[in-house]
């Protein structure tokens, strides 16, 4: 799941034994808005977590043109500690996928067939976003 400012953009959907990190490159082609070009004044970032620490994402992403946040393996994270200004991020992704946890059916996958579990997660998608617009009261 690709998403912006907490709000899911971009699926991709494989089994639960291929790693996460083999789905990177279909994720961000599944984006179906045009991404504005990013800038070294407005670069566009890339939250992942420790599973995607390898050298093929961050080569997927630097195609893309992302800046990847990945938090940093434990010999790195002491430096990334005394280094001011460095920001977590991770917790924009954490945050959206406890919302998508709240659908029972994305939480358990019931559904056999892939395309109606695309559905289902469409569907929560929809809902957060319509709940993030503040359209829901």
């Amino acid at each position: 799941m690709v998403e912006a400012e907490g709000i899911p953009i971009g699926l991709a959907v494989d089994g639960a034994n291929r790693p996460d990190m083999k789905m990177v490159r279909d994720t961000i082609e599944s984006i179906p808005v045009e991404r504005p070009e990013p800038t070294p004044e407005e670069p566009q970032g890339l939250c992942l977590d420790l599973g995607y620490a390898y050298d093929e994402v961050k080569d997927i992403a630097d195609e893309f043109r992302f800046t990847t946040h990945i938090p940093p393996k434990k010999d790195e994270a002491q430096q990334v500690k005394r280094k001011a200004g460095s920001k977590a991020r991770r917790w924009v992704v954490e945050r959206t996928h406890s919302w998508m946890n709240r659908f029972r059916g994305v939480l358990i996958r019931w559904c056999k067939k892939a395309e109606n579990y695309i559905a289902l997660l469409h569907m929560s998608f929809a809902f957060i976003i319509y709940k993030r617009m503040g359209l829901s009261g």
